[in-house]
C-alpha cells in the first residue's frame, strides 16, 4: 500500500480502539447517579459538538483542500472536497435513516430517567445497542482514516468520539441493567457496540490496501468532514438541548473548540 507503513496501520487501529473505548467508560459511569444526570450529558455532548465542528471545519477539510491542490488546479481541488464533504454527509444521513427511530441513537432518550426492571427495557437496550453499533462503523471508518494522515488530524477526532460514545455507552448500559440487574451484561452489551467503531477501521483498512494514493486521502478526509459535522448536527447538539440546559451546552461546545485550538496549536 503506497506511503502508508504498517506502523501507521496499527497506531490508526489503536486510535479506533480508544475512540469506541468511550461506551465502556459509559458504563462504569451509568452507575454514578451525577453522570446520568441531564448537566453533564449536555456537557459532554456539547463539547464533543464543539471539537468535530471546529475539526471539521478548520482542519479537516483545510487539509483535503490542499492536499487535493498538489494534484489538480485549486478550482477543482476546492470543488472535488466540497462533493466528498456532501458524499460524507449523505453516506451518514442514509444509514441514519435506514435505523428505526424508536432504536436510532440519535433519538435521544433522556438516560438519567431509570427506568424499573423490566424484560422490555433490557430488549430496547439491547436493540439500542445494535443501532449503535450499526452508527460506529462509519464513525470507525472515519476516525482510521483520520489517524492515517497524523496526529494533528486524529487526536481530536478520537477525543471526540470517544466523549460523544459516553452518552450512548450510557443509554445502552441502563436499560440493560435495570431489566437484568447485571452490570456484567449492561458492560458486554455497551463494549460491543463501541466494538463496531474497530471494525469500520479494519473494514476501511481492507478497503483502502489497493487503492490508496494523496486523492483517495484527501476526498476521504472530507467525506470524514462531513460525517462528523452531520453527527454533530443532528445527535450531539439537539440532543444536549434536549435535556434543558442550553447554556451548559453552548458553553461546552465553546470549550471544546477552545480545547481544539489549542491542541492543534501543540502539536
Amino acid at each position: 500500500m503506497e506511503d502508508i507503513s504498517v506502523q501507521s496501520l496499527v497506531v490508526a487501529l489503536l486510535m479506533t480502539v480508544i475512540a469506541g473505548m468511550g461506551t465502556g467508560i459509559g458504563v462504569f459511569l451509568s452507575v454514578l447517579p451525577q453522570a446520568r444526570e441531564g448537566r453533564f450529558l449536555a456537557g459532554a455532548l456539547g463539547f464533543s459538538a464543539g471539537v468535530m465542528l471546529y475539526v471539521s471545519f478548520l482542519d479537516l477539510m483545510p487539509q483535503a483542500m490542499s492536499d487535493m491542490a498538489g494534484v489538480y488546479d485549486p478550482h477543482y481541488a476546492e470543488l472535488y472536497s466540497i462533493i466528498a464533504f456532501f458524499c460524507g454527509v449523505i453516506l451518514i444521513a442514509v444509514i441514519d435513516f435506514l435505523v428505526p427511530e424508536n432504536d436510532n441513537p440519535h433519538e435521544y432518550n433522556h438516560v438519567e430517567v431509570v427506568p424499573t426492571k423490566t424484560t422490555g427495557k433490557g430488549r430496547a437496550g439491547l436493540m439500542l445497542a445494535l443501532a449503535i453499533g450499526i452508527h460506529n462503523f462509519p464513525e470507525g471508518m472515519a476516525t482510521f482514516v483520520s489517524a492515517l494522515d497524523g496526529a494533528t488530524v486524529a487526536v481530536p477526532i478520537v477525543i471526540a468520539i470517544m466523549l460523544h460514545n459516553i452518552p450512548e455507552g450510557i443509554a445502552v448500559a441502563v436499560p440493560v441493567y435495570n431489566a437484568t440487574g447485571s452490570h456484567r451484561k449492561a458492560l458486554v452489551w455497551s463494549v460491543l457496540s463501541g466494538f463496531a467503531e474497530p471494525l469500520g477501521a479494519v473494514a476501511g483498512m481492507l478497503f483502502l490496501v489497493n487503492v490508496w494514493s494523496p486523492v483517495i486521502n484527501a476526498l476521504l478526509l472530507a467525506a470524514v468532514a462531513g460525517v462528523m459535522v452531520y453527527i454533530a448536527i443532528d445527535e450531539l447538539l439537539p440532543g444536549a438541548e434536549s435535556y434543558g440546559h442550553h447554556h451548559v451546552t453552548i458553553i461546552c461546545v465553546i470549550l471544546g473548540m477552545m480545547l481544539m485550538a489549542a491542541s492543534m496549536l501543540m502539536i
